[in-house]
């Protein structure tokens, strides 16, 4: 969700942006995650560009070339340095965070966990539904379901899993058409099956992982284009999260 939140104030012109990770970033959706940097030194979605960077000393020349930066930094500290006007949490935790409010900074805090005024300044609801992308200034979003959302009839099916802790082997690739037991990737030795047919939408990187984690994604509707361009999910939480900042900063006149 990051990477269209960031995508999204980029193509608005709120240009100076810089992303943080951890060290091996975890994304299933690797075709439309600016979090590729970290491995390949760069990465672009849908015509934006984003760089790795060592040190926000070097974010003066990769904004001069209209690029975002990405910096390993999973603590944060880069903030106290930086000194940004905009805060954004959308690592999705899933479970309640603690503040991220800063007396520097306006902050967004993106799905369950977060509240507001304590816990950020502003939340933007992320479940799927009616309230989805809504900005919330007084509560917080809905609690995390477990359910990925319906897609053509389709939930949990839709999800690979790490049958247990282990390191990913990969089979198939981005883009590829699947059927409904075909062996997409191993943990260790243990096969991980398509459980529909469609194609595959998204593919873990050959890292270790816990058990449980999200290894895949398969999209029953078979468009392979939906592959390589942001989810209408991600468009609509990153319309949420410019509703908050242009709500702070523009300030109407006369």
């Amino acid at each position: 969700m990051a990477s269209g939140i960031a995508h999204r104030l980029h193509t608005c012109h709120l240009t100076r942006i810089v992303m943080s990770d951890i060290p091996i970033p975890i994304a299933v959706r690797r075709n439309v995650a600016f979090c590729e940097a970290v491995f390949e030194g760069t990465m672009e979605v849908e015509g934006v560009r984003a760089d790795l960077i060592r040190d926000v000393s070097e974010l003066k020349d990769v904004w001069g070339r209209n690029r975002i930066g990405v910096i390993v930094d999973s603590e944060g500290a880069f903030l106290d340095e930086l000194r940004p006007d905009v805060v954004i949490d959308a690592i999705m935790a899933k479970r309640p965070e603690s503040s991220i409010k800063r007396q520097d900074s306006f902050s967004i805090g993106v799905g369950p966990g977060f509240s507001a005024p304590d816990r950020a300044d502003a939340v933007v609801e992320s479940n799927r539904g009616h309230d989805l992308g809504r900005v919330i200034w007084q509560g917080e979003a809905e609690p995390y379901s477990g359910v990925p959302g319906l897609t053509a009839g389709y939930t949990r099916e839709r999800v690979l899993r790490a049958p247990h802790e282990g390191t990913v082997r990969t089979v198939k690739t981005i883009g590829d058409m699947v059927k409904k037991d075909d062996i997409i990737l191993y943990v260790d030795q243990t096969p991980v099956l398509a459980r529909i047919d469609g194609v595959l939408r998204g593919l873990i990187r050959p890292i270790a992982v816990p058990s449980g984690e999200k290894l895949g994604d398969v999209d029953p509707r078979g468009i392979k284009g939906n592959c390589y361009t942001i989810s209408e999910k991600a468009r609509a939480i990153a319309g949420g999260v410019l509703e908050a900042i242009m709500h702070r900063f523009n300030v109407e006149c006369g």
